[in-house]
C-alpha cells in the first residue's frame, strides 16, 4: 500500500508536454456536447483536446496525492457505515418528541499538515449528518466542529469526537494520503 511507482513519461508535441488524461477528459466532454458517440465526433474530440491543452497548457502541479485502491475501499466502506449511523441518529433526535438534542462544539487537533489532507477532512466530516466544520485552519492543524446528538457531558463528546476524527484522518491518510501525511501519523 505504498505510494506510486517511477512517473510515466509525459508524450510531447513540437516541445510541450500533453497530459493524456486531461486529452480523455476534454474528449468526454466533447463527446457529451454533441451527444452522439461517433468516429468522427471521438476524433474531434481528440484533435480539440490536443489543441486545447497545446494551445493553453496548464502549470504542472503535483499535490502528492496517491490513490490507493485498497486504502480507498476501506475508507469508502467505513465512509458508507458512519453515513447511516449518522443518519439514524439525527433521524432519531428529529422525530423524537421532548427536548432539542444536545450540541457541542468540539476543538480537534489534526496530526497532518497537509492542506489537502484538511479539505478531505473537512468534506469528510461535514458530510455526515449531525456533524459540521466550523472552522479549518491549517497552519494551527485544529478543526473546530459543531456536533449534534451524540449524548454525553462535554468531556466525554469531545473524547469520543476526537477519536472518530483521527480513525478518519488514518483513513484518509491510508487512501490518499502524501508521503508526508504518512510519515507524520508514524
Amino acid at each position: 500500500m505504498s505510494g506510486s511507482g517511477p512517473a510515466l513519461p509525459v508524450p510531447r508535441v513540437l516541445g510541450r508536454p500533453v497530459p493524456l488524461p486531461l486529452v480523455a477528459w476534454l474528449t468526454v466532454v466533447w463527446l457529451l456536447l454533441w451527444g452522439d458517440l461517433s468516429v468522427g465526433n471521438v476524433l474531434g474530440g481528440l484533435l480539440t483536446g490536443l489543441a486545447v491543452v497545446w494551445l493553453l497548457p496548464l502549470p504542472v502541479q503535483d499535490s502528492g496525492i496517491r490513490l490507493r485502491p485498497v486504502g480507498i475501499l476501506l475508507f469508502l466502506l467505513r465512509f458508507a457505515r458512519d453515513l447511516m449511523i449518522s443518519s439514524f441518529r439525527v433521524a432519531f433526535w428529529a422525530l423524537r418528541p421532548g427536548e432539542p438534542p444536545p450540541v457541542q462544539i468540539v476543538e480537534v487537533g489534526l496530526r497532518c499538515s497537509s492542506e489537502t489532507t484538511a479539505v478531505l477532512m473537512t468534506v469528510a466530516l461535514s458530510a455526515l449528518p449531525g456533524s459540521l466544520v466550523l472552522e479549518a485552519n491549517v497552519r494551527r492543524r485544529l478543526l473546530v466542529l459543531h456536533v449534534l446528538g451524540v449524548p454525553g457531558d462535554a468531556p466525554t463528546v469531545s473524547r469520543v469526537t476526537r477519536e472518530d476524527v483521527m480513525r478518519l484522518e488514518n483513513r484518509i491518510v491510508a487512501a490518499f494520503g502524501t508521503r508526508a501525511d504518512q510519515e507524520e501519523l508514524r
